[in-house]
């Protein structure tokens, strides 16, 4: 089993209303989102059983994620309730298909999770836990989710993607710490190209790979966007594949998909078993041709729509 750890929203997809782009109206379409959660129901669109860690509200939205986290057979019994409004995140697509966001986030459910409200313990059949994205950086939730991989790390593989939202917490310092904290326990970290410029500075990737691999990770992976990505490994080996030539609507979920599908690649070929580690020699090569095909096909979609392995036969 997999467990992702974190975001809850709605995003919420902003367009010009009755009147065209000349009207001050604005057409607004809700969609279930959150980058962890993504990469929940991703994988039990694979086929694996897949659950899901938040702080889950009552309110309307809540109880849309609820639905739509029965709905995608993702298992939401370690979700702590509360009367505490959902994240909202209002997306707007440009022209090339990138998605620009402001999030409604103060006091709201997901990040409001404390270390108190976490599961004393998880499923022995849990052997993947995977954390990212803005509830990483936003307290309480930070420190309740730092503390579960930290606890976690000795017993499961971990995965991380810092997948940065200045626009939620602006303190690149904040996500650097942060970084910090859930490097030093993930076995697997994925980042964007961007992700790593705001991190490290441009043209720091190999520092990037080089630190993650100095906290103990065993493989890195880069996403590119349209330009494809790339993957090495604690050995010293590498490998880097081309952008799948897509009909882009938009992005979102884009990196979310990517990495559900280099988990559940690995999975497939037998990498992750009984053990805290990535287990045997991977084909970084492979893995990658997999995760960057299944991402072309999430572009290809209207929001995070993730392909099933029918999509991907």
């Amino acid at each position: 089993m997999f467990l992702s750890c974190g975001d809850s929203l709605f995003d919420m997809f902003v367009s010009s209303g009755e009147g065209g782009a000349e009207s001050t109206n604005i057409a607004v379409n809700g969609v279930v989102g959150g980058s962890p959660m993504n990469v929940a129901f991703g994988l039990a669109r694979l086929g694996h059983k897949s659950a899901y860690i938040t702080k889950l509200s009552s309110d309307i939205f809540g109880q849309r994620i609820a639905q739509f986290l029965d709905a995608n057979s993702v298992d939401r019994s370690l979700c702590i309730p509360t009367s505490l409004n959902t994240t909202l995140a209002m997306v707007e697509t440009r022209e090339d298909g990138s998605a620009q966001y402001v999030f409604y986030i103060h006091n709201s459910a997901d990040v409001g999770l404390t270390t108190a409200e976490l599961p004393a313990e998880i499923n022995d059949s849990t052997r993947v836990v995977h954390f990212g994205s803005y509830s990483t950086a936003v307290q309480p939730a930070a420190d309740a989710l730092g503390h579960l991989a930290a606890r976690e790390s000795k017993m499961r593989v971990i995965s991380y993607d810092p997948n940065l939202r200045l626009s939620i917490q602006p303190d690149v310092d904040v996500w650097r710490s942060t970084f910090n904290t859930f490097a030093a326990s993930a076995n697997l970290v994925k980042a964007s190209d961007e992700d790593i410029g705001a991190l490290f500075g441009e043209n720091k990737e190999d520092n990037f790979v080089a630190d993650c691999f100095s906290h103990g990770a065993q493989l890195v992976y880069i996403t590119r966007g349209p330009d494809g990505g790339s993957a090495f490994a604690k050995d010293g080996t590498h490998a880097q594949v081309p952008g799948v030539k897509a009909n882009v609507i938009d992005t979102v979920g884009a990196g979310d998909t990517f990495q559900a599908s280099i988990l559940h690649w690995l999975a497939d070929k037998n990498h992750i078993g009984a053990s805290a580690e990535i287990e045997g020699t991977v084909d970084l090569q492979a893995s990658l041709e997999f995760a960057t095909r299944a991402a072309a096909i999430t572009v290809s979609r209207r929001g995070a729509d993730l392909p099933t392995l029918a999509d991907l036969a």
